[in-house]
């Protein structure tokens, strides 16, 4: 009997798992991206970040983080010594941030990836803040206001 059943639906389920490869192999040729964030000056760069997705912090490394990209428009990456995003009410303290690998920008000229510090659940009084060190040891920070789409999914 069930020799029989797999002989009869082995096609179909071939088929399946062809139409499942094809829309996967899609949906990573076109990804949907949230909207980006507006771009915003920071001494000598211009900076637009844009998150990965909509989903809630995950664990990674034993920190909760959120995925983004950051675009710098104006401002060249090679002079940045080290830069750190975070999500919170208030932007971690350098010493921190260096203590750790979580939250540092990484990448190339044509966009820094990172792994933003972010609290379990983020809340409307959350921002996303970016601190910026130069090789000179000058500290700059930014923040931008926490998207609704982002917290409203928690």
């Amino acid at each position: 009997m069930q020799n029989t059943l797999w002989n009869r639906y082995k096609y179909k389920i071939n088929g399946l798992i062809l139409v499942l490869v094809g829309y996967f192999l899609y949906q990573s040729l076109f990804p949907q991206f949230p909207d980006a964030l507006p771009t915003q000056e920071l001494g000598a760069f211009e900076v637009t970040p844009i998150p990965y997705n909509v989903d809630a912090p995950y664990l990674h490394d034993g920190t909760y983080t959120k995925d983004f990209l950051l675009l710098f428009s104006k401002g060249q990456v090679s002079a940045i010594r080290q830069a750190y995003l975070t999500i919170g009410t208030a932007p971690l303290p350098l010493a921190t941030l260096a203590s750790g690998d979580a939250g540092i920008l990484h990448g190339s000229q044509h966009g820094q990836e990172v792994h933003a510090i972010a609290p379990e659940v983020l809340r409307a009084e959350h921002k996303i803040w970016l601190t910026i060190e130069d090789w000179q040891g000058q500290h700059q920070v930014t923040s931008w206001a926490l998207p609704e789409i982002l917290y409203s999914n928690n």
